[in-house]
Formats: structure tokens, sequence, C-alpha cells
């Protein structure tokens, strides 16, 4: 995992090594200067040497000038190389979310997909932060002090290494304690995004039925659950500081006694013994290494942390999406015509009930059909297969006379334009919406696909008309106003199969007609399914498609099956005699 994520520190790999190198620069130094002291102590002020003490002084202060530059410039590499590296992990995992089919998705969940490129991608930017710098500085620290420890006294130095186990012990214990702990943080984060997603999206839901405290109430308990399980992995990491703080005060307790001692029965003579310079040097060095272990631990505590959402990040980098493109796909679409052939669909392959069961449809090129049904009767679920936003678990769909799995993925959904039962618009201009459907479209084709669409007319009213901002998910136009956009958004692709899928819904029957006018004379060659609950908006294609439970009950006109299809004539009667059939 970890080899993977360090993949992405690509052109940030000047500033990761260079953190390193200015960290062993500046730790380095670090080590000399308490050696320094020690000269000036026992050569300068014990022997009132003041010559020596200014040119020593003079050393120290080149030598700790030159420790806060290589500090600077490691913090800024560091800075620069994590901040890098989290750019490049966060858009690797969007690009590779991108790929996902719809079942990908709904593997994960959007508010789990939008916590892992947020919060876990944080948490391992600052793990990394952390390693390029303390992790590096840490052991050589460690590792010259304690050889320059040995070199002033060996039988002290022995201290630092008595108390290192008892650190490396207990900091083992905390994290196989703590790391389980925030395995199940993170998820309860999922959770607790996707609760603050449901509550935005249907915030006027929320406020027309008063229901502010219930959704308050929600997320408090989620809250509280996120609470009390970081209370119980912070109060099970805190032992990790009274420990370091133990062997600190323990290690400065030993090495003043025996140091002392040392001192008065070598008469501070180096040559004979110990010299107070030189206790001097052992106590900085001494907490130069027990700081440096400090800083491991932190760097510890932040790979626990992060250690949950590598593993996070990875199962969305490592996850191959269920659709893919076959080696040589087709790039032509020859035709609009459509066959189902024996189809069975289930969103979940274990689950023992199919969604859609043995499905058997032909559909010639230029037909509009028809597509009803009761709620839950898998309409949408019918149509997803034609794009390929899912695959057939047996049987095959073909468009064309091919099968759908044979195509180029981007060659097929340019030929099938679906306006899907909830409709989206996103923050940008009106022009800039149309031109997902062709972001090449030119004024006059953006003009002529809203006349077909029965939008031209409300645009215009607009005071920027085209150029009219439309909010995030089109909240500053009504619910009519963006299923017409989104079908002339649909209509700019000129595809060769059109999905309307209870597209029309909010728009009254009278538009409902003229779009269906538009779509006979404008786009006569283009195969256009209509689903739909209003039967009068299906009555006219030329097939209909009655559907009930995941399953075709009838095909025909509308003669034919107000004749042969009870639920058919059930809807039509209920609906005519003023009834409404819901979805």
């Amino acid at each position: 995992m970890i080899r993977k994520l360090l993949s992405y520190v690509q052109e940030y790999k000047k500033d990761t090594i260079l953190s390193p190198v200015y960290v062993t620069l500046e730790s380095i130094i670090e080590i000399i200067i308490p050696t320094l002291m020690a000269f000036v102590i026992d050569q300068g002020i014990y022997k009132k040497n003041m010559n020596y003490i200014w040119l020593m002084g003079l050393a120290l202060t080149i030598a700790a000038a030159f420790s806060l530059l290589t500090g600077i410039l490691a913090g800024r590499s560091a800075a620069i190389a994590s901040a890098g590296f989290a750019k490049n992990l966060r858009k690797a995992m969007f690009d590779h979310v991108q790929t996902f089919s719809f079942s990908n998705i709904d593997k994960f969940s959007s508010s789990s997909i939008i916590t892992r490129l947020n919060t876990d991608v944080t948490n391992v930017q600052n793990a990394f932060q952390m390693m390029v710098r303390l992790a590096f500085r840490g052991p050589i620290m460690i590792i010259f002090a304690l050889i320059f420890s040995f070199r002033i006294d060996a039988k002290l130095s022995f201290i630092f290494l008595a108390v290192i186990p008892v650190l490396g012990i207990g900091l083992v214990l905390i994290a196989t304690r703590v790391h389980p702990i925030f395995v199940k943080v993170f998820h309860t984060y999922d959770n607790m995004n996707n609760i603050v997603q449901e509550n935005l999206h249907g915030i006027r839901v929320v406020k027309s039925y008063i229901r502010e405290e219930h959704e308050e109430k929600k997320f408090a308990d989620i809250s509280e659950v996120i609470f009390r399980d970081f209370s119980r992995a912070e109060k099970r990491l805190a032992f990790n500081m009274p420990l370091m703080q133990f062997c600190l005060y323990i290690s400065m307790l030993l090495l003043s006694w025996f140091g002392a001692k040392a001192i008065v029965a070598s008469g501070n003579n180096a040559a004979l013994g110990l010299s107070t310079g030189e206790l001097s040097s052992l106590i900085t060095y001494s907490m130069q290494i027990l700081m440096s272990l400090m800083m491991l631990s932190m760097v510890f505590v932040m790979i626990i942390i992060s250690r949950a959402s590598v593993e996070r990040i990875t199962e969305i980098l490592e996850e191959e999406s269920d659709i893919k493109n076959k080696e040589n796909p087709v790039t032509i679409v020859k035709d609009g015509s459509i066959t189902f052939e024996d189809v069975t669909f289930t969103y979940n392959r274990k689950s023992d009930k199919p969604v859609l069961n043995h499905i058997n449809l032909s559909i010639a090129s230029g037909e509009v059909i028809g597509i009803i049904g009761g709620t839950g009767s898998s309409k949408s679920s019918l149509v997803q297969l034609i794009p390929r936003l899912y695959d057939a678990v047996s049987g095959r769909v073909t468009v064309g006379g091919v099968d759908v799995r044979e195509y180029d993925l981007e060659t097929l959904r340019n030929q099938v334009a679906m306006v899907l039962q909830k409709n989206v618009l996103f923050s940008g201009t009106i022009k800039e919406n149309l031109r997902w459907g062709n972001e090449n479209a030119t004024e006059e084709e953006l003009i002529h696909a809203c006349k077909l669409a029965q939008a031209d007319g409300f645009i215009r009213e607009f005071p920027k008309q085209y150029d009219t901002y439309i909010e995030q998910g089109g909240t500053n136009v009504s619910g009519g106003q963006r299923q017409r956009l989104c079908i002339a958004r649909a209509l700019l692709k000129k595809p060769k199969i059109l999905i309307l899928d209870d597209s029309t819904s909010a728009v009254d029957t009278k538009t409902d007609s003229l779009i269906r006018q538009a779509f006979k004379e404008e786009i006569p060659d283009t195969t256009k399914i209509i689903i739909a609950q209003r039967v009068a908006s299906v009555q006219d294609t030329d097939q209909i498609i009655v559907l009930n439970d995941g399953a075709v009950d009838a095909v025909g006109t509308h003669e034919e099956l107000l004749q042969t299809s009870a639920i058919y004539r059930e809807v039509y009667e209920s609906q005519n005699k003023g009834g409404v059939l819901h979805e």
C-alpha cells in the first residue's frame, strides 16, 4: 500500500528528497553544538580564557544560524512535498472514481468517497509530512547523540539504551489497541457525511415537514458516536506522553546523580573521568535523544491514525470498474435498433430475486417506444442497460445489432442520450449546462435544441437569457424548466437513441405534447424511449411496453393493450377517471 501511494509523489520527488537532506544537516549541527558548549565550559569558562570563549561563541553562532536555515528549508520542502503528494493522490482518486460504474459507486456510497477524498487524504498528507521530516530527524539525532554520548562516557550512556525498550514496548501496546478504533471512526465519518448530504439535498422537505429537530437529533447521535470512539482512542494515545516524560525524567535524574558523582571523583578533570562541560553535553544529548524519541512517538501516533486512511484510500485506487472496454472495441454505432435477449439483471449478484427477469424485446431504429408500469417495476433499470450504466447478469443487450459490451464506452454513450428521472444541472450558465451535450455546439444549435424541448420561451424571459447563471442542482429554476433544459442538453448530442426517463412529469400536458410532436418532426430517425406515468405521454407511440415486477407483462399499441393488458387498462381507466398513477 505504501509503495502504491508513494508513486503519487511524482514531480515532488525533488522536495521529498531535499527535506531529509536538510534535516540531516540540521541534525548534525545540533549534535555538534553541545560538544562546542562543553569546550566553552571546560576550556573557556573554567580556565578563564576569554579569547577562547569569543572564538567558540562565534562558532556556536554560526552553527545555530546554519541549523536555523536548514530547519527552515527542511520545513519548506516538507510542506511542498506533502501538499503536492496530497494533490496528486486526491486527483488520482477522483480520476479513478470517474471510471467507476454505477455498481462500484453503489458499493462505496458517495458520502464515503467524499470522506476518503478529504479527511483520509488529509490524514495521509500529515503523516507523509511528518515522515519526510520528523521520521528522518528522530533516528539521525538518536544515532549521532548516542555516538557522541558514548564517546564522552560509555557507562552513563547505557542509561539511554535502557529506556528505549520501555518506550518501544509501550508504543506497540498503544498502537495495537488504537488502530481498530480509528478504522471504526472513519466508517462512522462516512455515515455522518451521508446524513449531512441527505439533509442538505432534502432541506426543502425537512423544512416543509418541520423535521429540523429530528435531523438535529440524527446528527447529534452520530456526532456522539464519533466523540465516544475518538475519546476512547485519545485516552489510549494519552499514555504516550506520560510514558515519554517518565523515561525523560528518570534518565535526567540518573544522569545527574551518577554524573555528579563522577565529576567529584575526577576533580572535574576530563582526563581522569568526567568534567562539568562533558556532563552538560551528556544532559543535552539525553534531552536530544528523548525529544527525538518523543518526535518518533508523535510520528507513530500519526501513522496509527493514517493507517486506517491509507487502507481506505487504497480500496478506492485498487477498485476495478465492473464496466470496461474490451480489446479492439467497436467504434461505430450503425443505427438505433435495440434488442434484449433473455436479459436478467440484479444490482447485487448475491441477490436471489432479480430486478429484471428474462426480458426479451426488439425495438427497430427510429421507433417511438413507451414504457409504463407501477412502482418497482424496474423501468429505469431496463433502460440503464442500454448505455451500459450497468451490465446484464445474463443474456445480452444489443444496439445496432452489436452487443453493448463490444462497443467502446465513449462511442456507445455518445449515441445514447438519457434524461434521467432525477434531472441534474450544474452550477454555471445555461449555455455551459447545455454544452454538456456538445461542447462545440454553436449558438444556433443551442437555441434550436431549446426550441425542440420547449425551453427557449422561458429562457428568453430571463434578463440574461442564455447567460443566466444556474445554481448548483438547478435550484433557481422550476422542476419543469429543469426538465426541459435537460432534454435540450440531451438533444445536442444528436444521438441515435434518446431515453426520457419520466423526464416530462413536471411539465403540463400541452408542453409534453409539443415536445413529443417536435421529436416526431425533427428527429424521426432517432429511436425514442419514453418512460412515463401518464398514459397520455405514451399512447401515440409505436409500441408500449408494460412492465410488472421486473418482467414484460405486455407489448402493443394503445388500442391493443386496452384489450389485452389488465394492468394497462387499469392505469388508463384510473387516470381518465381523475386518478393519478404515482411512481
